[in-house]
C-alpha cells in the first residue's frame, strides 16, 4: 500500500495512528498509539513499514477532516523523551535558494561573492553524486529537539528577543535509528521551518541563532516523495491573504539529492544514537521575507502541496519576556 500515516487525538483524548488516503479518510492502526512505536516494531521485525500498517488495519474508520477542524491532528512523529528527537536542516539546496540568501548577505560582502553563493555553486557542481560516490557537503544547522515541534493549528511562538518570525515552506525527512545505529527513513512530511531572517541578515554567522526557533510539521507522513513537488505558501492576516507565492521542491528542483543530504547528516556517529528520532529539513527557495513582507503576531502561515492532503496552518504568536540569569553554585 502507499504509506500515508497520521497521528491524532480521538474525541475522548486518547491517541492513535491512522492510515490515511488521498481523500482524507482514515483507518485506525491497531496495537499502537504512536508512529514511533509502530516504526520500532517494523524495524525490529524487519518488516517494511507500509506492509506493517496494512497488517494492522483495524476496520475502525476515522474522520480526519473533522479531527483537523477540531484541532486534534498531531505532528506525524514524536518521541517519548523529547530530548531524543533532533531537529536539523540544510539550506542552499534548491535551484532558486541562493538569490534571497545572497541579497541578505550582499551588504556585508560588498563586491565579493558571498559565502552563500559559493556554497550554492558547490551544490550545483557536486550535490548530486553518482551512485556509490560522495557529493559535496551542504550547509547544515541545528534547530532544536522535540520540545520545539508543533503540529498544524498550534501557534509558532517567537521569542521576545527575536527580530523577525517568518515562514520557510519545506519538506522534511523523518528517521528512526535502530538498536545497531542504522538510520531508517520512515518518510516525508510537510514543514514550516520557522526562522528569524532579520537576525540572519545582520550577519550570516548568526544563522545558528536565527534557527533556534520552533518548527511546525504537517500531519501526514508519506512514504515516497515525487521528484517534482509544487506547493503554495500563504500568509493570512485577518482572514485575508496578505502574501502568497508558489514554491517548488523535490529533487527535480534541488541542487542536492536527498541521498547526499542524508549521507552528510548521518555520517556523524552522534546522529546514529540508537532509539533517536531525526527530523531533517531539506531547504526552500521561497520566503515572504525575501519579498519585503513583514509578519505580525496573529498572522497565519498556510503551506500546502500535493501529494499532501492536509495543509499546514499555524498562527504567529509571541512569548513573554523572561529574565534569565546564571547563578554560581
Amino acid at each position: 500500500m502507499s504509506l500515508r500515516l497520521v497521528q491524532l487525538r480521538r474525541s475522548d483524548g486518547s491517541r492513535c495512528v491512522a492510515a490515511a488516503d488521498r481523500e482524507g479518510r482514515g483507518e485506525r492502526v491497531s496495537g499502537v498509539t504512536t508512529t514511533y512505536e509502530l516504526a520500532r516494531i517494523a524495524i525490529d521485525g524487519q518488516v517494511e513499514l507500509g506492509a506493517m500498517v496494512a497488517s494492522r488495519l483495524s476496520g475502525e474508520l476515522l474522520d480526519l477532516a473533522k479531527a483537523e477542524r477540531q484541532g486534534r491532528l498531531l505532528a506525524p512523529i514524536d518521541h517519548p523523551d523529547e530530548a531524543h528527537l533532533l531537529l536539523t536542516g540544510t539550506g542552499l539546496t534548491h535551484l532558486g535558494s541562493a538569490e534571497s540568501r545572497d541579497r541578505m548577505h550582499r551588504p556585508a560582502a560588498g563586491e565579493a561573492e558571498t559565502d552563500s553563493m559559493r556554497m550554492f555553486r558547490a551544490g550545483l557542481e557536486g550535490g548530486k553524486p553518482a551512485p556509490g560516490m560522495t557529493g559535496v557537503q551542504p550547509e547544515w544547522f541545528y534547530k532544536g529537539d522535540g520540545s520545539a515541534v508543533v503540529g498544524t493549528g498550534a501557534p509558532l511562538r517567537s521569542p521576545p528577543f527575536a527580530l523577525d518570525g517568518s515562514e520557510e515552506p519545506e519538506i522534511a525527512g523523518v528517521y528512526v535509528i535502530d538498536d545497531d545505529g542504522q538510520p531508517w527513513r520512515l518518510g516525508f512530511c510537510l514543514a514550516n521551518e520557522f526562522s528569524d531572517h532579520v537576525t540572519e541578515r545582520g550577519n550570516y554567522l548568526w544563522l545558528a541563532h536565527s534557527k533556534l526557533r520552533p518548527a511546525a510539521l504537517g500531519p501526514e507522513l508519506i512514504g515516497t516523495l515525487p521528484e517534482d513537488v509544487c506547493g503554495t505558501s500563504r500568509v493570512l492576516r485577518n482572514g485575508e491573504t496578505a502574501w502568497e507565492k508558489p514554491f517548488l521542491t523535490g529533487e527535480a528542483n534541488m541542487s542536492h539529492s536527498i541521498r547526499n543530504l542524508e549521507q552528510h547528516h548521518f555520517k556523524y556517529a552522534l546522529f546514529r544514537r540508537p532509539g533517536d528520532v531525526h527530523v531533517h529539513f531539506f531547504g526552500t527557495a521561497t520566503l515572504s521575507f525575501a519579498d519585503g513582507f513583514e509578519t505580525r503576531a496573529g498572522d497565519v502561515f498556510e503551506i500546502s502541496a500535493a501529494p499532501f492532503r492536509f495543509a499546514l496552518r499555524n498562527p504567529l504568536a509571541s512569548l513573554e519576556q523572561q529574565d534569565v540569569q546564571v547563578r554560581a553554585l
